[in-house]
């Protein structure tokens, strides 16, 4: 074991790896009850999204420990989930069925792109500038997500949507769980959003808005409902326009956040050198191999966790503090009671805080470049406007073409830039119809 992670070459040891996986788990823990909530709203089984949720989880993050040896966890993505269940299940009417063979797609074309090693293409096509706009948007979307179900926004006909009413019981609770995780984050606690998610749950049973759990340890739910579901499905409502797009969205944010999640933890690690990162080609596989598992388990994609620099701050350098973090995912399943006291209030703290974190890529756009500027806002207001992930990529990718081109730098343009044009205005135009 030893040898094989190289605890000596790092300079580490089984202690320190150790709980460097316990502050990785959790730091994202919160994942196990947010990732339920959101799904069941797609009208997916609780408990068994729960069981898929952890075992895709504790699957992916093996998977990375062993095979690339990076202390990077992995687990269904925020904003993935909500695009799954927001935009392409309720907004776009394809079945959750559907909606995870789309998944299972994007995970495949994941894997082709890096054994084919053609990822690099891929990357240098888009501008850095959509890539920043899709976190950021993704982000905003989350937190809109986030204060509708805390009550702070509500519907209203005159304006679409006004101020809740903050002196309710649970919007009271969703308010301090709220400020409470912003302290943590602010004090710098490893898995604040998680404390925050706790102690907001305890407040609510305190003061009777939540009713509390019949137990803390249970069996583990069956994962018959959602197991397997990808592929029980009519093919006939597969191969449309709406679901090619659906597919491209799903391995666009993938691609890019697990990147930019890989480069950032990796760099922190000391493992980046000349801008290269050693074993890249094993890291994407790994991520790209536990979305199509995750799939099949029934979760939207899994993908990896910037939360993963909780515990190479905590001094993880091996792959075996992702070997910890993925035992204890195991060990979480048997906790599935405590989903009943994760209400939407207990959740709402966690989606506004994730939602802050992504939107801080707004301050790497050039905003003074007016070509860049106008996809790239169009791709960020879009998502939380028309509840679609989906959406506001495809306006941001229709846009950049035509802005560069009116600005005389056409030339600039990546050719698969130009035929995502097209296939955004087909989608556009199918949606029309």
């Amino acid at each position: 074991m030893d040898r094989y992670f190289g605890f000596k070459e790092h300079g580490t040891t089984y202690r320190r790896e150790s709980v460097a996986g316990l502050t990785t788990f959790l730091s994202m823990a919160y994942i196990l009850f947010v990732n339920p909530m959101i799904l069941a709203d797609a009208g997916m089984d609780l408990g068994a999204v729960f069981t898929a949720t952890a075992l895709a989880a504790a699957i992916g993050t093996l998977i990375m420990g062993v095979l690339a040896k990076y202390p990077i966890a992995l687990a269904p993505g925020m904003g993935l989930n909500a695009f799954f269940a927001y935009s392409v299940v309720l907004g776009m009417g394809i079945e959750w069925q559907v909606a995870l063979f789309g998944v299972f797609v994007s995970g495949i074309i994941f894997i082709l792109i890096t054994v084919f090693k053609i990822r690099e293409v891929i990357i240098n096509a888009i501008p850095a500038e959509l890539k920043y706009a899709a976190a950021a948007g993704i982000g905003l979307f989350i937190a809109f997500i986030g204060l509708k179900g805390a009550g702070i926004v509500v519907p209203y006909e005159a304006t679409a949507v006004t101020l809740g009413d903050l002196l309710s019981g649970p919007t009271l609770v969703a308010i301090f769980g709220i400020v409470i995780t912003v302290i943590f984050m602010v004090r710098g606690i490893k898995g604040g959003i998680f404390y925050g998610m706790v102690l907001t749950a305890v407040a609510g049973i305190l003061t009777g808005v939540i009713a509390p759990p019949e137990a803390i340890v249970g069996a583990v739910p069956s994962l018959a409902p959602t197991f397997g579901q990808a592929f029980a499905l009519d093919w006939s409502t597969v191969f449309t326009w709406q679901l090619l797009v659906v597919i491209l969205t799903f391995l666009f944010v993938d691609f890019f956040d697990t990147a930019g999640t890989l480069y950032a933890v990796a760099n922190q690690a000391g493992f980046v050198k000349d801008n290269k990162l050693p074993r890249a080609g094993k890291a994407l596989l790994a991520d790209s191999s536990a979305t199509s598992i995750g799939a099949i388990l029934g979760t939207s994609t899994t993908t990896a966790y910037i939360e993963s620099a909780s515990g190479v701050a905590a001094g993880g350098r091996t792959g075996f503090t992702s070997v910890v973090t993925s035992l204890l995912f195991l060990v979480a399943l048997f906790f599935s009671p405590l989903l009943a006291v994760v209400t939407a209030q207990v959740t709402a703290p966690a989606l506004i805080i994730v939602g802050i974190l992504m939107a801080s890529s707004l301050g790497l756009i050039d905003w003074k470049r007016f070509e860049i500027a106008v996809p790239a806002f169009m791709t960020v207001i879009a998502m939380p406007l028309t509840y679609s992930i989906a959406t506001g990529i495809a306006m941001g990718f229709i846009l950049y073409p035509v802005t560069m081109l009116a600005k005389g730098k056409g030339k600039e343009v990546h050719p698969i830039m130009y035929a995502l044009f097209f296939v955004f205005l087909a989608y556009f135009i199918f949606l029309s119809e």
